[in-house]
């Protein structure tokens, strides 16, 4: 049995596990899925919004496709998250590649 499918096994059992959710988007990462990672950090991001890893990695995986506006958008409410959460690290980081994205 791969690691995905590993995944989606423990997510059957557990389908609101934050952690879980994000080892499913980061697995179709690695796999070339970036359009279906999109969508699976952003179900991270709803059932967490606080769990900040969602959102740069949902940005990568949008810069990956070529939707800059969209990774923009997402690495906004990043900072956003990351600052509430008093995620100075990240919140740079993200102010970082946002800014680099102009």
């Amino acid at each position: 049995m791969s690691r995905l499918d590993r995944i989606k096994q423990m997510l059957a059992a557990e389908p609101a596990d934050v952690f879980l959710n994000f080892s499913l988007a980061m697995e179709l990462v690695k796999e070339g899925r970036q359009e279906d990672a999109v969508a699976q950090f952003a179900r991270v991001s709803e059932l967490d919004p606080a769990y900040v890893p969602a959102y740069f990695q949902q940005a990568n995986a949008l810069l990956a496709i070529d939707r800059k506006a969209d990774a923009k958008a997402v690495l906004q409410r990043g900072i956003a998250a990351a600052q509430k959460v008093g995620d100075k690290h990240a919140a740079s980081e993200m102010g970082q590649m946002l800014s680099l994205l102009g």
